[in-house]
């Protein structure tokens, strides 16, 4: 069946007191958007998709979808491209402005939020505060009012290959070596799993491990500790408005990527999503290399952030479907399980795509198994 795709988009009103993209009028932010659709036939139904930083409407998934005959809207937050100074909360602004959009433009009746990779997690925390509305304020304090945006809950959520959240990744992706932030190469070798020297091999020790991950968590909250105290001092000032950017080093290091005995997959060792890994934990498009006090917050806090998939997805109540690819090289099977068992929904699936890569782009083949799981699943509650 034939795709066409619309690219459209639209502004909305955005009240914020602080400007994180750049361009544009202050007081309304653009939202760009892309209806992929079936060259023929109508639906009562979208399923919109979204991402922190968008730029998904090409996926394999979206565009075999759309061939099957399902209608897709791909939602570009109005980070897109770019997560450096990323609000979280203002994704789900943006996401909700889409969703009134989209049913007064083109008339459709359910929303199924299709959550691909780290829009997993943005959909549950959507999900979350459009059942359950409590943010009024950022983590570091600034207004986001999603209580009164009144954000229109989906009809059901489609877990695709999807992370627990930005928070808990980077957290376990942190290189716990570096102990000092403003020293980032001198790190501690018991803990560098890429140093030759390491005592550590693999297979890694439950003890190593269980100290490795301490200290992953120990090093996010001293960077929030940080980060907290450096917005106080600005406030104290007498410069509330004030923002600081910084670079964070090693984020791409994971006994995952080193030892195929952890959270056991069919992925291959010693890569990762971005390549070597030993060269993405310190390169430019590591997670969060580049960020802010309230977008570390936000996005990257361990402890702070508000969008985390396991936490969400235990107050929501609509159909889930989780979709895990065992051969996945940066959402292991472990996300997929425990966003599946954190679901509280009465109604929640969970297949599994055995061999099947991120994005489905080595093994194509499989691609019509994940289509025909998620056309069924729609299809059976009349989506």
């Amino acid at each position: 069946m034939s795709v066409v795709r619309e690219a459209y988009g639209f502004t909305h009103a955005d009240t914020s007191r602080l400007k994180e993209v750049y361009g544009g009028p202050t007081g309304q932010v653009f939202v760009e958007c892309m209806r992929i659709r079936p060259g023929t036939g109508g639906s009562d139904t979208v399923i919109v998709f979204s991402h922190p930083i968008g730029g998904g409407s090409f996926l394999p998934m979206v565009t075999a979808l759309a061939a099957a005959g399902r209608h897709i809207i791909f939602c570009n937050p109005r980070y897109r491209g770019n997560d450096t100074a990323l609000i979280l909360e203002k994704c789900l602004l943006d996401l909700g402005a889409c969703i009134t959009d989209l049913k007064s433009r083109f008339g459709y009746l359910k929303v199924v939020l299709g959550g691909w990779s780290g829009g997993g997690s943005l959909s549950l925390f959507y999900q979350d505060q459009a059942e359950h509305p409590t943010i009024t304020h950022t983590p570091a304090g600034d207004a986001v009012d999603l209580v009164g945006a009144k954000l229109i809950p989906a009809d059901g959520i489609l877990l695709l290959a999807a992370h627990v959240s930005r928070s808990v990744t980077m957290t376990e992706w942190l290189d716990p070596s570096i102990l000092d932030e403003t020293r980032p190469f001198e790190r501690d070798r018991a803990l560098n799993i890429y140093d030759p020297a390491c005592p550590a091999t693999p297979p890694y020790t439950d003890d190593f491990v269980t100290a490795f991950r301490a200290a992953q968590i120990a090093r996010n909250r001293r960077i929030t500790a940080w980060a907290k105290a450096q917005l106080a001092a600005l406030r104290d000032a007498g410069d509330p408005d004030a923002e600081r950017c910084f670079v964070v080093q090693g984020t791409m290091c994971d006994v995952r990527w080193t030892d195929p005995t952890q959270d056991p997959s069919d992925r291959r060792v010693g890569t990762c999503y971005l390549g070597d890994p030993k060269i993405a934990n310190d390169g430019p498009v590591g997670l969060g290399r580049f960020t802010t006090l309230r977008s570390w917050l936000s996005q990257w806090s361990y402890d702070g952030s508000r969008a985390n998939g396991v936490v969400n997805a235990g107050r929501i109540s609509c159909p889930v479907l989780v979709i895990s690819n065992t051969a996945d090289l940066a959402c292991t099977p472990s996300h997929a399980a425990r966003l599946f068992d954190a679901a509280a929904s009465t109604d929640k699936t969970f297949v599994t795509v055995k061999d099947a890569d991120h994005y489905y782009i080595e093994r194509r083949d499989l691609l019509p198994t994940a289509v025909a799981a998620v056309g069924g699943w729609l299809d059976a509650r009349g989506f």
